[in-house]
């Protein structure tokens, strides 16, 4: 499988070299752009269903996820699956929750977890991981 094109709305680079993709569930995906082959979806109630695997993480808007050792293990996989995968983290509006999720993958790939934020603000969106109790929550990933 082919993996994200670096240059694609809404990828993260990982210093690793590893790409993840960022999304808001609230927007429409492009048709032509490719899906992912693996899923993450940070959302307080059941997302929707979609044709390939994916994990449904609760976590309420502008909150935490509500089960942080579920948190951990959801997102170390998705961080080990995009080794060769395409995978695809998404919340309603893909900067708050989706921003906290991935600045995690990055402490995973070896960022250090008070750089997390900065280094997905850069690399990814400006506005990513919106609250300071999500801020916190990176530090102490």
């Amino acid at each position: 499988m082919k993996g994200w094109d670096a240059h694609d709305r809404g990828i993260l680079r990982l210093p690793s070299g590893r790409l993840v993709r960022g999304r808001g569930l609230r927007y429409p995906l492009d048709p032509a752009a490719p899906t992912p082959s693996y899923g993450v979806y940070l959302l307080g109630g059941r997302p929707p269903e979609v044709p390939w695997a994916s994990r449904w993480l609760r976590w309420p808007d502008f909150r935490l996820p509500a089960d942080h050792g579920e948190a951990r293990e959801v997102l170390t996989e998705a961080w080990e699956r995009s080794a060769g995968e395409r995978v695809e983290i998404a919340c309603g509006g893909g900067k708050g929750r989706t921003g906290t999720a991935l600045a995690c993958l990055a402490v995973l790939d070896g960022v250090p977890a008070d750089s997390a934020v900065a280094y997905v603000r850069e690399h990814y969106d400006r506005r990513a991981v919106e609250t300071p109790w999500q801020r916190r929550y990176v530090r102490r990933f």
